[in-house]
């Protein structure tokens, strides 16, 4: 026995063998227990695990976030955190991470403030294996664990509610949108919903440089943890801080997948996981937690090379009687908007005046105004202060004034009803996109197959994205000529641009930054793939300041670098400007007409110019036309190019 180091068991059909290893892992949890444990007990439930196949069950694969490797045969754990695993090759072993689990269940060491009980510890483990294993809880007496009651108690959990706050470009970790639970309470109302519990999972950094966080996010720098905080402080970060409106879908899970979830979570707390901007990301770790409530779910597997929030609650939506209901939360951006386009530019001026201290509540031409004139003033301005995020003291006593002086106007409140967008981002256009061109540039035709895996440009439909938001990854260009090989006509990895409109409220910036390879002439006709870095900053203002985005008139200061062996110095800088209109003509048409010139001053010396036209025409959810002509000039060499494109989203 001790040279082969098994304990053999016996079933009625089979024979399993388990090494001695299990129940090191059993003293090690509780040497002083060891008397207390039942050896035959332990043998006879590991043993009844092995019989049921329980390490092979999705349940399992579910509470331990087993996946298969991409390319290779076998699985392993996404959790990247020791502390999450009994055995010590639980990551890339089920079978050995349930044996050891059970083992340690019987551990006598006591549950304290610095250490749990296994049970405890692993309680959705704990409880999934009770009810598979029925034990016995004379021979295995539950552990009362307080400090898990304590919690759940707190939260008072009914139900659990999906939100979807939208993209917001200016914070790299959120420009594709971003997806949370809400835990909600027994009885709670619309009044009380603030003070429900938020469930997210986040990169935990204080990183604020964009673009470093965004790299370091690609390659799984940073540790990503599941976190549970007040829910009025999720909103107050979303629909204030950053402007962005947020969806609500009520899901339809029964009290015990909402317990099981939150089980889970338990187990979850401070365990880390590397966060990958693309795939490990917020809102692919909140659709385990789903799979962990409910088995059937195959949520996660539809997402195997990214995850897109949208597309995940698109995966939500289209799961048959999952989504109850979906409420629509705007932004406070949106609503002082809402709010100004109804009141003449007199009355929003006199409001701004208030919000800015120019004028006061004693103001005279206040008491020109009708109770029913004066309120929507009053309303705008107090709105304006309470936009600011860090009112000062004088800031403070203008917007008590508001308010004191709004309770005195003898008027119905003067806000209308902010009306829904048409289209939700779960109905929006999918977000990978294949299209197939036929063109013609510098006197020969040719066929362009363009492949963009993610996620949406400026001409594409705008329902359920945000408007002006252009965010591409790898969008590749593949091109051939009559009577030439086909060849790489573009790679741009990185293609990233928000039109933010300025008007009389919000002061924005727009910005671009786009990164990649394409071809470009030069004087001996040869158009090789040149390395650009391009990046701006401009402005963009509505024509049409009543339908904000609608049709944007905008231009860019920017910077241009290539860099190729071609070039004499194998580089060329320079500084330029673009402009031009972007709209919507019709529901269906989108157009861009756009102009730019460049000056390499640095390298080669050289000066470029562009003018086009693109539109955009919708032929259905998933399938538009799209006509992009332009007239180009480099190194003094003229060239027109145009495109028909018939584009496929899926």
């Amino acid at each position: 026995m001790a040279a082969g180091c098994f304990f053999v068991l016996r079933s009625s059909n089979m024979r399993i063998l388990v090494t001695a290893k299990y129940w090191l892992i059993l003293f090690l949890f509780a040497a002083p227990a060891a008397k207390a444990a039942a050896p035959d007990y332990i043998n006879e439930l590991i043993a009844n695990a092995h019989a049921k196949q329980l390490a092979q069950r999705i349940e399992w694969h579910n509470l331990l976030h087993y996946k298969p490797y991409p390319l290779l045969p076998g699985r392993r754990s996404l959790a990247d955190d020791p502390a999450f695993f009994t055995a010590k090759e639980g990551k890339t072993d089920p079978h050995a991470e349930l044996d050891a689990t059970l083992a340690s269940f019987f551990s006598t060491a006591p549950d304290t403030a610095d250490h749990q009980h296994p049970q405890c510890a692993f309680i959705a483990r704990y409880h999934w294996l009770k009810e598979e294993l029925h034990f016995d809880a004379k021979r295995l007496p539950e552990q009362p664990c307080p400090r898990f009651r304590q919690w759940h108690a707190t939260l008072d959990p009914h139900g659990l509610t999906l939100v979807f706050p939208a993209a917001f470009l200016n914070n790299p970790a959120s420009m594709y949108g971003h997806t949370l639970l809400r835990v909600d309470g027994v009885g709670q109302d619309e009044q009380t919903r603030l003070l429900a519990h938020s469930i997210s999972y986040a990169a935990f950094t204080d990183e604020s440089n964009g673009l470093l966080f965004a790299v370091q996010g690609l390659m799984g720098g940073y540790p990503g943890l599941y976190s549970i905080m007040p829910y009025y402080l999720k909103v107050r970060e979303y629909s204030d801080i950053e402007n962005r409106d947020v969806w609500e879908y009520g899901l339809n899970l029964s009290p015990e997948e909402v317990n099981r979830l939150l089980r889970h979570l338990w187990e979850l707390r401070s365990i880390r996981f590397d966060y990958y901007f693309f795939d490990e990301n917020c809102s692919y770790h909140l659709l385990a937690l789903l799979e962990a409530a409910r088995p059937s779910l195959r949520l996660t597997d539809q997402f195997r090379w990214w995850a897109i929030p949208s597309d995940t609650v698109r995966a939500i939506v289209a799961e048959p009687g999952l989504v109850t209901s979906v409420v629509y939360r705007p932004s406070r951006a949106t609503a002082i908007l809402h709010r100004a386009r109804g009141m003449p530019e007199t009355q929003q001026q006199f409001a701004r005046e208030l919000a800015g201290g120019r004028a006061t509540t004693g103001d005279a031409r206040l008491n020109r105004l009708s109770a029913a004139e004066k309120a929507p003033v009053l309303e705008l301005g107090y709105e304006l202060l309470a936009y600011k995020q860090e009112p000062n003291d004088a800031e403070n006593e203008r917007g008590r004034l508001l308010l004191l002086a709004r309770s005195e106007t003898d008027a119905p409140t003067a806000a209308s009803r902010i009306p829904v967008p048409t289209v939700r981002p779960d109905r929006g256009h999918d977000t990978s996109r294949v299209a197939l061109g036929f063109g013609r540039q510098a006197e020969q035709n040719f066929v362009e197959l363009r492949v963009r895996p993610t996620y949406h440009d400026l001409l594409d439909d705008q329902g359920g994205y945000t408007a002006g938001a252009q965010i591409q990854f790898f969008d590749l260009r593949l091109r051939q000529y009559e009577d030439a090989v086909g060849r790489l006509e573009s790679f741009i990895p990185f293609d990233i641009v928000s039109l933010a409109p300025r008007n009389n409220y919000f002061k924005s910036t727009s910005w671009k930054v786009n990164l990649g390879w394409s071809r470009q002439i030069f004087p001996n006709g040869d158009r090789p793939l040149v390395f650009r870095l391009n990046g701006g900053a401009g402005l963009a203002f509505d024509l049409d300041a009543r339908q904000s985005g609608k049709q944007v008139l905008y231009s860019f200061v920017e910077g241009t670098t290539d860099v190729d062996h071609k070039f004499d110095q194998g580089y060329a800088a320079g500084l330029g400007v673009t402009a031009g209109i972007l709209g919507e003509v019709l529901p269906w048409w989108r157009v861009d007409l756009y102009a730019k010139g460049m000056r390499f001053g640095m390298g080669d010396a050289h000066s470029a110019a562009e003018a086009g036209l693109r539109q955009q025409f919708s032929l259905s959810r998933r399938s538009t036309l799209r006509l992009e002509a332009a007239r180009e000039r480099s190194f003094d060499i003229y060239q027109s190019r145009a495109t028909l494109y018939w584009q496929f989203y899926f």
